[in-house]
């Protein structure tokens, strides 16, 4: 059962919103721990090139994501940005109507069947079409790069760029890299046996689009008559909510913490504790047992998104994160109260 912490995004989402860069101070530490084969990228200096591009190139599309269990989503983006704002906006072309903004990290969703606009403040943690997900430089201790050969995409030509993980605690990934720019156009989820997991790609792209971010920023503003919903979440440490790890796994950094007040809905004690090894991510939901709406224990695929879930005491962990059940596995024995 999902937690009730924060909502479980849906694959689009998930996809959409890596489209902000980390910063200047990740493509310094990227390229300082680059270490290209001689003639070849290394695999911090094809993601440096991939994120420069997510980040300051305009551009309007169309993206489909698929996944292995036969789902399929869609949607429209408009992207401006600079080195000081990223901008974006994301319409979604498949299920209930979704228009949401993306301003830096504050993230504004419009659902007109309800008159509804919500309003939060969210980290970028996709995949698509910018891989990294925090300054972590220790990304080829993990990971290996190579080229693997030259595709068109959406009209454009594009390098085909393998990363293989080093181990079996996460997949493996095939991206297709806009030759002149270097933005991904294609992003396949590989398992240990080399299966697609889940693809995005642009169906359709234009790149360089005459697009202006203040343009878009005014289209964040609600709607006369619409409910504005705020979230409430807070910033906080596993320390000081009761909880840690016994032993980290290998590669995986925590990034953030947070909880959500008993006002907006959670139930005391919630937290939300995510880690990345700077490509994929885990999530751990934490939030008190009730009979009532947890079900049974489990593990559960959908394309690349595992979830575990699994009763602690009087305590209900939700596992969620695009890598191998085993990896969740390993969060999940790890994790410990310590008060």
């Amino acid at each position: 059962m999902a937690p009730t912490l924060l909502p479980l995004r849906s694959a689009t989402s998930r996809w959409v919103f890596a489209m902000l860069a980390m910063g200047a101070a990740a493509l310094a530490g990227a390229q300082q721990a680059a270490t290209p084969v001689a003639g070849e990228r290394g695999v911090n200096e094809w993601l440096m090139r991939m994120q420069e591009a997510s980040r300051l190139r305009s551009y309007v599309g169309t993206f489909v994501v698929s996944s292995s269990t036969g789902s399929m989503s869609s949607a429209r983006i408009w992207h401006a940005g600079d080195a000081g704002q990223q901008i974006e906006r994301v319409e979604v072309l498949t299920g209930a109507p979704r228009s949401t903004f993306r301003r830096n990290d504050e993230v504004v969703t419009f659902l007109p069947e309800h008159r509804v606009v919500r309003t939060e403040r969210r980290e970028a943690l996709g995949l698509f079409p910018n891989l990294l997900k925090s300054s972590d430089t220790s990304i080829p201790e993990f990971y290996g790069a190579r080229r693997v050969g030259a595709e068109r995409v959406a009209g454009f030509d594009a390098d085909v760029v393998q990363l293989i993980p080093r181990d079996a605690l996460r997949f493996g990934y095939r991206v297709w890299s806009e030759k002149r720019s270097g933005l991904v156009v294609k992003l396949q989820t590989l398992d240990a046996e080399g299966v697609v997991l889940e693809q995005a790609a642009f169906s359709e792209l234009q790149l360089d689009a005459p697009l202006r971010a203040d343009k878009l920023a005014q289209m964040m503003a609600p709607p006369h008559g619409w409910r504005v919903e705020r979230s409430d979440v807070v910033k906080t440490s596993p320390a000081a909510e009761g909880w840690a790890l016994r032993t980290a796994v290998a590669g995986f950094k925590p990034l953030s913490c947070y909880k959500r007040s008993a006002a907006a809905g959670a139930p005391a004690g919630s937290i939300h504790w995510i880690f990345s090894d700077g490509l994929a991510s885990v999530s751990l939901f934490v939030e008190p047992f009730d009979r009532a709406r947890h079900g049974q224990e489990g593990m559960l695929a959908a394309g690349a998104t595992q979830t575990l879930t699994r009763r602690m005491d009087e305590w209900w962990l939700t596992v969620v994160g695009e890598v191998p059940p085993q990896t969740l596995k390993a969060f999940a024995q790890s994790l410990e109260r310590r008060k």
